[in-house]
């Protein structure tokens, strides 16, 4: 038994566990290393193979330049490699791999079997623990086979911090997706249970390998970008801004054939968008730099994931010029006519249902971008074009202005009859007075909010009220966000059968790490009524939406509720919920800049009163702000310092 009060030295299957504890922290790290050395070995094509997220088997087989037979149990010491042989080698890394790790400590922790051969009669081994139990001759194909299986099986305390089968395999996905684009030289290919993940051609086609990953239409949308320095070379694929995420995790960067996570660069090709980006979206963009391997020290993280770079400004302005360059040369109006070139019938996408008998309490204001529908029945009007003074005169204007004269006021959007918040009240008139809806004045003892009167608004933004002690500027658009989250809270809290079917299904496609990942939450979309079918390789189908969806923005919708799932793994269904709520209460909130009649903004203030909390928005800004009388008459100095007399007061 070792004395713990002496040092010693550990043994070789300890210290290669404790490394592992560095380099392979899932089934993901294992792939990433194999796949590695696969590559630094020249290989053309590589397959890799996993069962159950990598845990029952993982398999990477290669044709590279193989191992000798008598170099082979060399490979499975710690710190042998071939890729360094001496200090200054540290400061002109060429490989992926260098520190002679990976073997040793995926061996430790798993049972691993390698078959290789430089082209004459192959050698395969065997081990256990981290312990050689068999070797012999194997086939001459050139190239290396490993399979890793059981992993983790002898330490158990490791697997309790895995994730599930489908987000583990999605970090297996991930790896390989960013390999294949720092590598489209290599034919890669990704089985996953007998299931075709990725397949690329090897043919050094960047775009290809995008599309493989991404999907045709997403291509479609991406743009090339290149930019040359003494000593640093920049180029890659951007995706224009109307096609956006919620995370940077689809930013990659390859450097010298490697992907690396450098924050001051990833700001970098944001930077290169200035304000064409929506706050809080990202492009997808892989950019890949070619500099000389002095610049760089990989040496600092084992996973080789993080560098040092010595001109990383530099390399940083010179992306951000790069994307800078390519967006003012480019057309970046979306052509609104895209969809209609699809073979679908272009009629609306939603049907009318009846909703005579649901109940909603505080249905969310109109939405005032979206007019009252025309009457059918009225008689078409001919244009009516005015040159000169004496046209005013003409019997066309005459007829014009009569039929001005005999039409009847048009009714606010806030109160038509086409608008939910009378189509709501009129139905609760129908039913059983259980728990009548409480008068204004109620409302406003019960709360203490100020009883409001209408006086005008300012720039299109802010409406003014007063009371009989005060006067307050209301956001408008911030108002109607507060009474909409606090309806949409509600709906979406109590969910509900009633769909609405789509005409034209909505087909999304995502990488096959998204894919994945969703797949694994369906059933949290499914409590808010979002039914995903999978249909084809990476894709879902959606064929009905809930009912309180904006109509034309199903499609952005959905997409946004997916976002956060793939932002946030762990995300619960209250927060899900409540995201979903202000979301929808911002999009049909009214904006900044638009103008409201008198009864249109007395409709808003009137309901505001009714809100849970009608002094906040959901994201937290003030809905109002007061102005005493007081204020006031300071502003104007008719309140002035003590010292002043009486007749200095006007």
């Amino acid at each position: 038994m070792i004395d713990l009060n002496k040092i010693h030295q550990l043994p070789t299957i300890l210290s290669n566990q404790i490394a592992a504890g560095e380099v392979v922290e899932r089934p993901a790290s294992v792939v990433k290393e194999l796949v590695e050395n696969s590559i630094d070995a020249d290989s053309t094509e590589i397959d890799v193979t996993v069962e159950n997220a990598g845990l029952k088997l993982i398999k990477v087989v290669d044709d590279g330049n193989g191992i000798e037979s008598s170099q082979v149990q060399t490979a499975f010491l710690r710190h042998a490699t071939s890729k360094i042989a001496e200090q200054r080698d540290l400061f002109r890394v060429r490989t992926l791999g260098f520190r002679g790790e990976a073997l040793p400590s995926i061996s430790s922790v798993a049972n691993v079997k390698m078959k290789t051969s430089t082209g004459d009669i192959g050698t395969q081994v065997e081990y256990k623990g981290g312990k050689l139990v068999a070797q012999s001759a194997s086939e001459s194909r050139k190239g290396t086979t490993v399979e890793v299986a059981s992993l983790f099986y002898n330490t158990p305390a490791r697997l309790k911090y895995l994730s599930s089968p489908n987000t583990e395999l999605a970090k297996i996905s991930d790896i390989i997706n960013r390999l294949a684009l720092s590598h489209p030289e290599i034919a890669f290919s990704f089985i996953s249970n007998g299931r075709e993940l990725l397949r690329t051609s090897g043919r050094g086609d960047l775009m290809q390998v995008l599309g493989a990953i991404y999907g045709v239409k997403t291509i479609s949308k991406m743009a090339p970008i290149k930019g040359k320095d003494l000593d640093i070379q920049v180029n890659g694929y951007v995706s224009l801004p109307e096609l956006t995420r919620s995370s940077r995790n689809y930013i990659s960067l390859i450097l010298n054939g490697r992907f690396i996570r450098n924050y001051p660069l990833t700001k970098a090709v944001i930077a290169g968008y200035g304000s064409k980006l929506m706050i809080g979206r990202f492009p997808i963009a892989v950019i890949t730099i070619n500099a000389d391997p002095a610049l760089i020290d990989v040496n600092v993280h084992p996973t080789k994931q993080e560098v040092r770079i010595s001109d990383e400004p530099m390399i940083g302005k010179l992306i951000s010029d790069a994307i800078y360059e390519m967006l003012r040369d480019k057309q970046l109006i979306p052509d609104a006519t895209r969809d209609f070139k699809k073979p679908f019938n272009a009629e609306p996408h939603s049907f009318n249902v009846s909703t005579a008998d649901q109940v909603q309490t505080n249905p969310p204001l109109f939405d005032v971008s979206s007019a009252p529908s025309a009457d059918l029945n009225q008689p078409k009007v001919t244009p009516v074009v005015v040159k000169t003074r004496a046209d005013l005169t003409s019997a066309s204007v005459a007829e014009f202005d009569q039929l001005l004269q005999n039409e009847p006021s048009g009714v606010p959007v806030f109160e038509s009859a086409a608008s939910p918040v009378i189509e709501a009240e009129s139905t609760a008139e129908l039913q059983p007075a259980d728990n009548p809806k409480p008068q204004q004045s109620e409302l406003i003892t019960q709360t203490g909010f100020p009883d409001l009167t209408y006086v005008g608004q300012i720039h299109g933004t802010y409406l003014v009220a007063e009371n009989a002690d005060n006067m307050y500027l209301v956001d408008q658009h911030a108002a109607q966000e507060r009474i909409n989250y606090e309806y949409y809270r509600k709906q979406i809290g109590e969910v509900s059968d009633d769909q609405q079917k789509l005409l034209v299904p909505i087909v999304l496609d995502y990488a096959t790490s998204d894919f994945l990942l969703i797949n694994d939450h369906l059933d949290l979309l499914n409590q808010l009524g979002i039914h995903l079918e999978q249909f084809g390789q990476n894709s879902f189908i959606v064929r009905e939406h809930p009912m309180w969806f904006k109509a034309g923005q199903e499609a952005d919708t959905i997409k946004e509720m997916i976002d956060w799932i793939l932002f946030d793994h762990k995300i619960s269904v209250a927060a899900f919920r409540e995201k979903t709520a202000i979301m929808m209460s911002c999009k049909r909130a009214i904006k900044a800049n638009h103008h409201l009649d008198s009864l249109q903004a007395k409709a808003l203030l009137r309901r505001l009163p009714e809100c849970e909390n009608p002094y906040n928005c959901p994201h937290g800004r003030p809905v109002l702000v007061k102005f005493s009388n007081a204020d006031i008459e300071k502003m104007f100095k008719r309140i002035q310092d003590p010292h002043h007399t009486d007749e200095e007061i006007v």
